[in-house]
């Protein structure tokens, strides 16, 4: 999903709009749903290149003129619409607030500017169908818009600056994190030199802060105290993205209920097994380079990536084992964030003490065992998920089920990786005229971050 900054803004702008007219939770939710329509609807006219949240759903509504009701009652089955996933991120910018379930400003007041951009987009909302000329009369709201009356104050609330000025005393921790992961990341594209061909957000910011010295060395990033964390973030998900490609490789050699291709315990240890090569866990783990050069991470997991396929489970097991290695290895903040929550079941520390067990016997045993260990997490989190649907049974919200002995899967299981936000982080920073397209930092983004240019 594409984060759009103006959404914050308008949020911030409903929230005012709702107290000065006494909206309580419902009438604020139904003004929601219709803005968040009409913003659509103003987007699939006047946008090229970007979509707005739910065009898709709103475009069989468009046609003649923009069916504001029928489009409100079913373009977002949450109830809140989008604001369900900006709804946490706002109120801890500070942006918006909710009290008694409606939205009301936040401990930054909206600016008049602001507030003003959205008025005719909430007297729009009320009406039950727009024509064409209604919606051209909003193009100011589309997201490719060249005027932004919003940024500057948004600016000031993602660097936690004011005027040009960044103050620590008058802002919360969480202003200064978020500043301190912003600085992180335009300083990381100063010294990359931007974003080369077919690097990401994130790929930038894992060469200069997760490997190497630069982290430690460099004296903008030695100064930014999120930085010791965000290295371990960045290669624990190294881990989190094997963990899960394995998995989602393991279900889907089980047949779904009803079908003959069901698979026992055995069977599913045996097909992770089956695709080791033959030697000892010692052996394999002695001809993987050294994880640490000079005292700083060396990009191990980009090697074993660049060689192997990322759906190899052979590969993904490999990458498990480095991170288990990097958990004896890595130390303070760093270790902590790498580790996560002390009982985290599979993260790398319990992986290395896995590996300990089974040192000197076949890595097809320990890979039969990391079977055992998947299935009873499955399981945990499973049990721990259930909830009673509409009828009052419970419901297990799992792929993968098992009966009698034998497991069979309800659906597919995704490979998605966890996002580290850095490209979120950097999609804010460009929209706000930070940096540019190409990852290059903007003298404003070096002036408010102080990152350097």
């Amino acid at each position: 999903m594409t984060w759009f900054v103006r959404y914050y803004a308008l949020y911030a702008a409903l929230g005012a709009h709702a107290e000065r007219h006494g909206l309580g939770a419902e009438a604020c939710r139904n003004l929601l749903r219709r803005s968040e329509v009409v913003m659509a609807g103003v987007s699939e006219l006047f946008d090229q290149g970007v979509v707005a949240h739910g065009a898709d759903r709103v475009r069989p509504w468009l046609d003649d003129v923009l069916d504001v009701a029928g489009a409100a009652a079913s373009y977002s089955p949450r109830a809140w619409g989008f604001w369900e996933r900006y709804g946490g991120p706002g109120q801890v910018l500070g942006s918006v607030a909710v009290e008694d379930g409606a939205l009301r400003p936040g401990r930054h007041s909206c600016p008049e500017e602001v507030r003003g951009l959205f008025a005719p987009l909430f007297e729009a909302a009320g009406r039950d169908r727009l024509d064409f000329g209604e919606l051209e009369g909003l193009e100011p709201l589309a997201l490719s818009g060249a005027e932004r009356p919003e940024n500057p104050w948004m600016r000031d609330l993602f660097t936690a600056t004011r005027r040009g000025r960044h103050d620590p005393g008058v802002w919360e921790a969480d202003d200064l994190r978020r500043r301190g992961a912003m600085r992180m990341v335009l300083r990381s594209l100063v010294l990359n030199g931007g974003r080369g061909d077919g690097e990401s957000w994130e790929d930038v910011v894992r060469s200069v802060v997760a490997f190497g010295n630069r982290a430690a060395t460099d004296p903008v990033l030695a100064s930014i105290r999120e930085v010791p964390d965000w290295r371990g973030v960045l290669l624990r998900h190294y881990s989190v993205g094997a963990w899960r490609r394995l998995w989602a490789a393991l279900a889907a050699t089980i047949g779904r209920d009803g079908e003959d291709a069901d698979r026992s315990h055995r069977e599913l240890r045996d097909w992770l097994a089956d695709r080791m090569p033959d030697q000892t866990v010692r052996a394999f783990l002695d001809e993987l380079p050294a994880t640490m050069v000079g005292g700083h991470p060396a990009p191990i997991e980009r090697a074993v990536l660049t060689v192997g396929d990322a759906d190899d489970p052979l590969t993904n097991v490999r990458l498990l084992l480095v991170g288990g290695r990097r958990g004896a290895e890595l130390e303070g903040g760093t270790r902590a964030a790498f580790l996560g929550a002390r009982h985290d079941i599979l993260n790398p520390e319990w992986v290395r003490l896995r590996t300990e067990d089974f040192l000197d016997r076949p890595l097809r045993e320990l890979a039969a065992g990391l079977v055992d260990d998947m299935l009873a997490q499955a399981r945990r989190v499973a049990l721990a998920g259930m909830a009673p649907d509409p009828s009052g049974r419970l419901r297990v919200f799992s792929q993968v089920h098992e009966r009698n002995g034998r497991y069979y899967r309800a659906g597919d299981e995704g490979t998605a990786e966890p996002e580290p936000r850095i490209g979120r982080l950097a999609s804010f920073a460009r929209q706000l005229g930070l940096v540019d397209e190409g990852g290059a930092v903007l003298p404003l983004g070096a002036e408010l971050l102080g990152v350097g240019a």
